[in-house]
This record gives C-alpha cells, structure tokens and sequence, in this order.
C-alpha cells in the first residue's frame, strides 16, 4: 500500500500521477456509461436529449474547474475554464465536417452517437501525444509561444476575410485510398465497425471494415486537423498540461453529445465564424501585450469574462439576426 501510494506521488508533466488517474477515470466511466447504459440500444438522438446530454456533460466540466480551484488555486481554475470554453468554442466548426462526414457515408442517425463517442478514445490518445509535444517544445524553446501567437491572429484575420467555404471530403487522399480498397464494405452493418465476410477470389471468410468504420477515422483526422488551431490557442493561454489536456477533452466531450442540436441550429448561428476569428486574435495579441510589449496584464479571470463575453455576444447577434430574417 505504501508503495503504491508514492507510486502515485510521482509526478508526470508536472503533476502528481494520481490526478491524471482520477481524471482518466472519470472521463472513461463517463464514456462507458454512455455507450453501455444510457445510449446502448441504437437509437436517433433528438435536440432536446441531445442538449440534455451536453448540460450534463457541461456540468461535470465546471464541476471539475471546481475541483481545481480547491486544490490548485483560483487561478488554475479560471485557466481551466478559459480553456474550456475556447475549445467548445472553436471546435464549433467541426460539427459542420462531423455532418458531411456522416452525409457523405449515408450514415443513420441511430447509428451516429456510436462514431462519435467511440472516437473521443481517439481523442484521448491523439490530443494527449499533441499535447505532450507542444509541452516538451515550449519548455525548450519559450519562443514558440510567439509563433503560436502570430498563427493565431494571422489564422483569424484570414477567417475575417475569407468568411463562409465550403470543405470537399471526398478530395482527401485517406479517403480516396480507402475507397479504393476491397477491404471495406460496400454496405452498412448495423452498428458494427468491423464484419467478416466470404471473399468473393478465395471464398474464405475475412475480416472487413464497414463504411461506419470509415466515418469514424475520417472525423479523427477531422480532429487532429482542427486541433492545430485550437491547441496553439491553449498554449497562448497556459502551458500547464494538466490544465490544456483536461479542458481539452471535457469541451470536446460536451460538443460530442451536442452534435445533434448544433447540427440542426448552426446555420442560425451567421456570426459564428467572426466571433471565432475575434477570439483567436485576442488570444494571440494577448501574449504579446502582456509579455513583449508589458502594457497589460490579464489575470485568467479577465482572460475568461472577455472570451466568454466575445462568445455571447457573437450569439446575441446571431440570433437577433435570425429573427429578423
């Protein structure tokens, strides 16, 4: 018990093993009472239980931020929380690719919820070695941050002059060689990633991935391509991995379960990608007020109230305009 208990103690970038611990286990509990208990029978998942779902896994996200303010400080709390809210925000975007995907595949909404939640495991792995190595190359070299900086507020300036565009799928070259394979079916199975089935040259039986299956490495490349704008955006505001890796995966876990509502209401949303762009900006500028010009300081609180502000009223805006219309 002894040495367990100092196993725990070791520290793993730069926090105790014991909290990653806790915190993995809390998100794959989460994930295993969603896939085996709540949502095990395959099933379409409507707005109003799809935005029952994201309060829940919403408040377990706050909830946590809680936690870390009563053992890390009111600081690493509203780090957390910046952080929280700023990848919601800018994974937004990725419920427009999750649907082509999904359209793309003629996937069916009963069977959408499945891809989903199975590729937050993906998540879980690919954030974190993402994570790791941002980590590892900030603590060597501190002028990335910089570069980190300039990519976001070149990235939202581009997103202010280039509004709207649409994303072809099927020019992906994973995609097309995929498609070109005799390896994957030409057909739905169920909820089921893999099947065997008789190859028609030899008549043995062989294992086959399904078009579901498909789906699901597409939106993990969909994640590891958004990622690149929204870890830079983290890194500007902590280099903590804990407090990155955390936020991370709660925000995307909360987005997932409300991909059914967002699906069906973002096109209300038309200042979506403005506010996004403003954000990305003040994250970016920010570093360089604070540290190489030294004007203002931005406690995380005044971090958090401005992302959050900028966010509501993009919202706002959005849907005074939508009633007009």
């Amino acid at each position: 018990m002894q040495s367990l208990l100092s196993y725990g103690s070791q520290e793993f970038l730069s926090k105790p093993l014991w909290m990653w611990v806790i915190f993995l286990s809390i998100v794959l509990v989460l994930i295993a009472l969603d896939l085996g208990v709540f949502n095990r029978k395959d099933k379409e998942i409507d707005i109003k239980t799809s935005l029952r779902m994201y309060a829940c896994y919403f408040s377990i996200g706050l909830g946590f931020g809680g936690w870390i303010w009563w053992y890390l400080g009111q600081a690493a709390a509203f780090t957390y929380w910046t952080g929280f809210v700023v990848e919601q925000t800018l994974s937004m975007d990725n419920i427009f690719v999750m649907s082509m995907i999904f359209t793309y595949f003629s996937i069916p909404r009963q069977y959408q919820h499945r891809v989903l939640f199975y590729g937050i495991l993906g998540v879980i792995v690919l954030r974190g070695t993402m994570i790791a190595l941002g980590t590892v190359i900030v603590s060597q070299f501190q002028w990335v941050l910089y570069l980190f900086a300039l990519f976001l507020i070149f990235t939202g300036l581009k997103m202010l002059v280039k509004q709207g565009g649409e994303t072809d799928i099927s020019k992906n070259p994973i995609l097309r060689y995929l498609s070109k394979t005799s390896w994957v079916t030409s057909k739905i199975h169920g909820h089921s990633f893999f099947v065997r089935e008789q190859n028609p040259k030899t008549g043995k039986l062989e294992l086959y991935i399904t078009p579901l299956f498909v789906a699901l490495i597409m939106i993990e490349i969909a994640d590891v391509i958004f990622a690149v704008d929204s870890i830079p955006a983290i890194f500007s505001i902590t280099t903590d991995p804990y407090l990155i890796y955390t936020s991370n995966i709660f925000a995307i876990l909360g987005l997932r379960s409300l991909y059914f509502a967002l699906a069906a209401m973002l096109s209300y949303f038309v200042y979506l990608q403005f506010t996004l762009a403003i954000i990305l900006m003040f994250i970016g500028s920010k570093i360089f007020i604070t540290e190489v010009f030294g004007l203002v300081k931005f406690p995380p609180i005044v971090s958090f109230l401005v992302t959050v502000g900028i966010l509501l009223i993009g919202i706002i805006l959005s849907i005074v305009k939508g009633r007009k219309k």
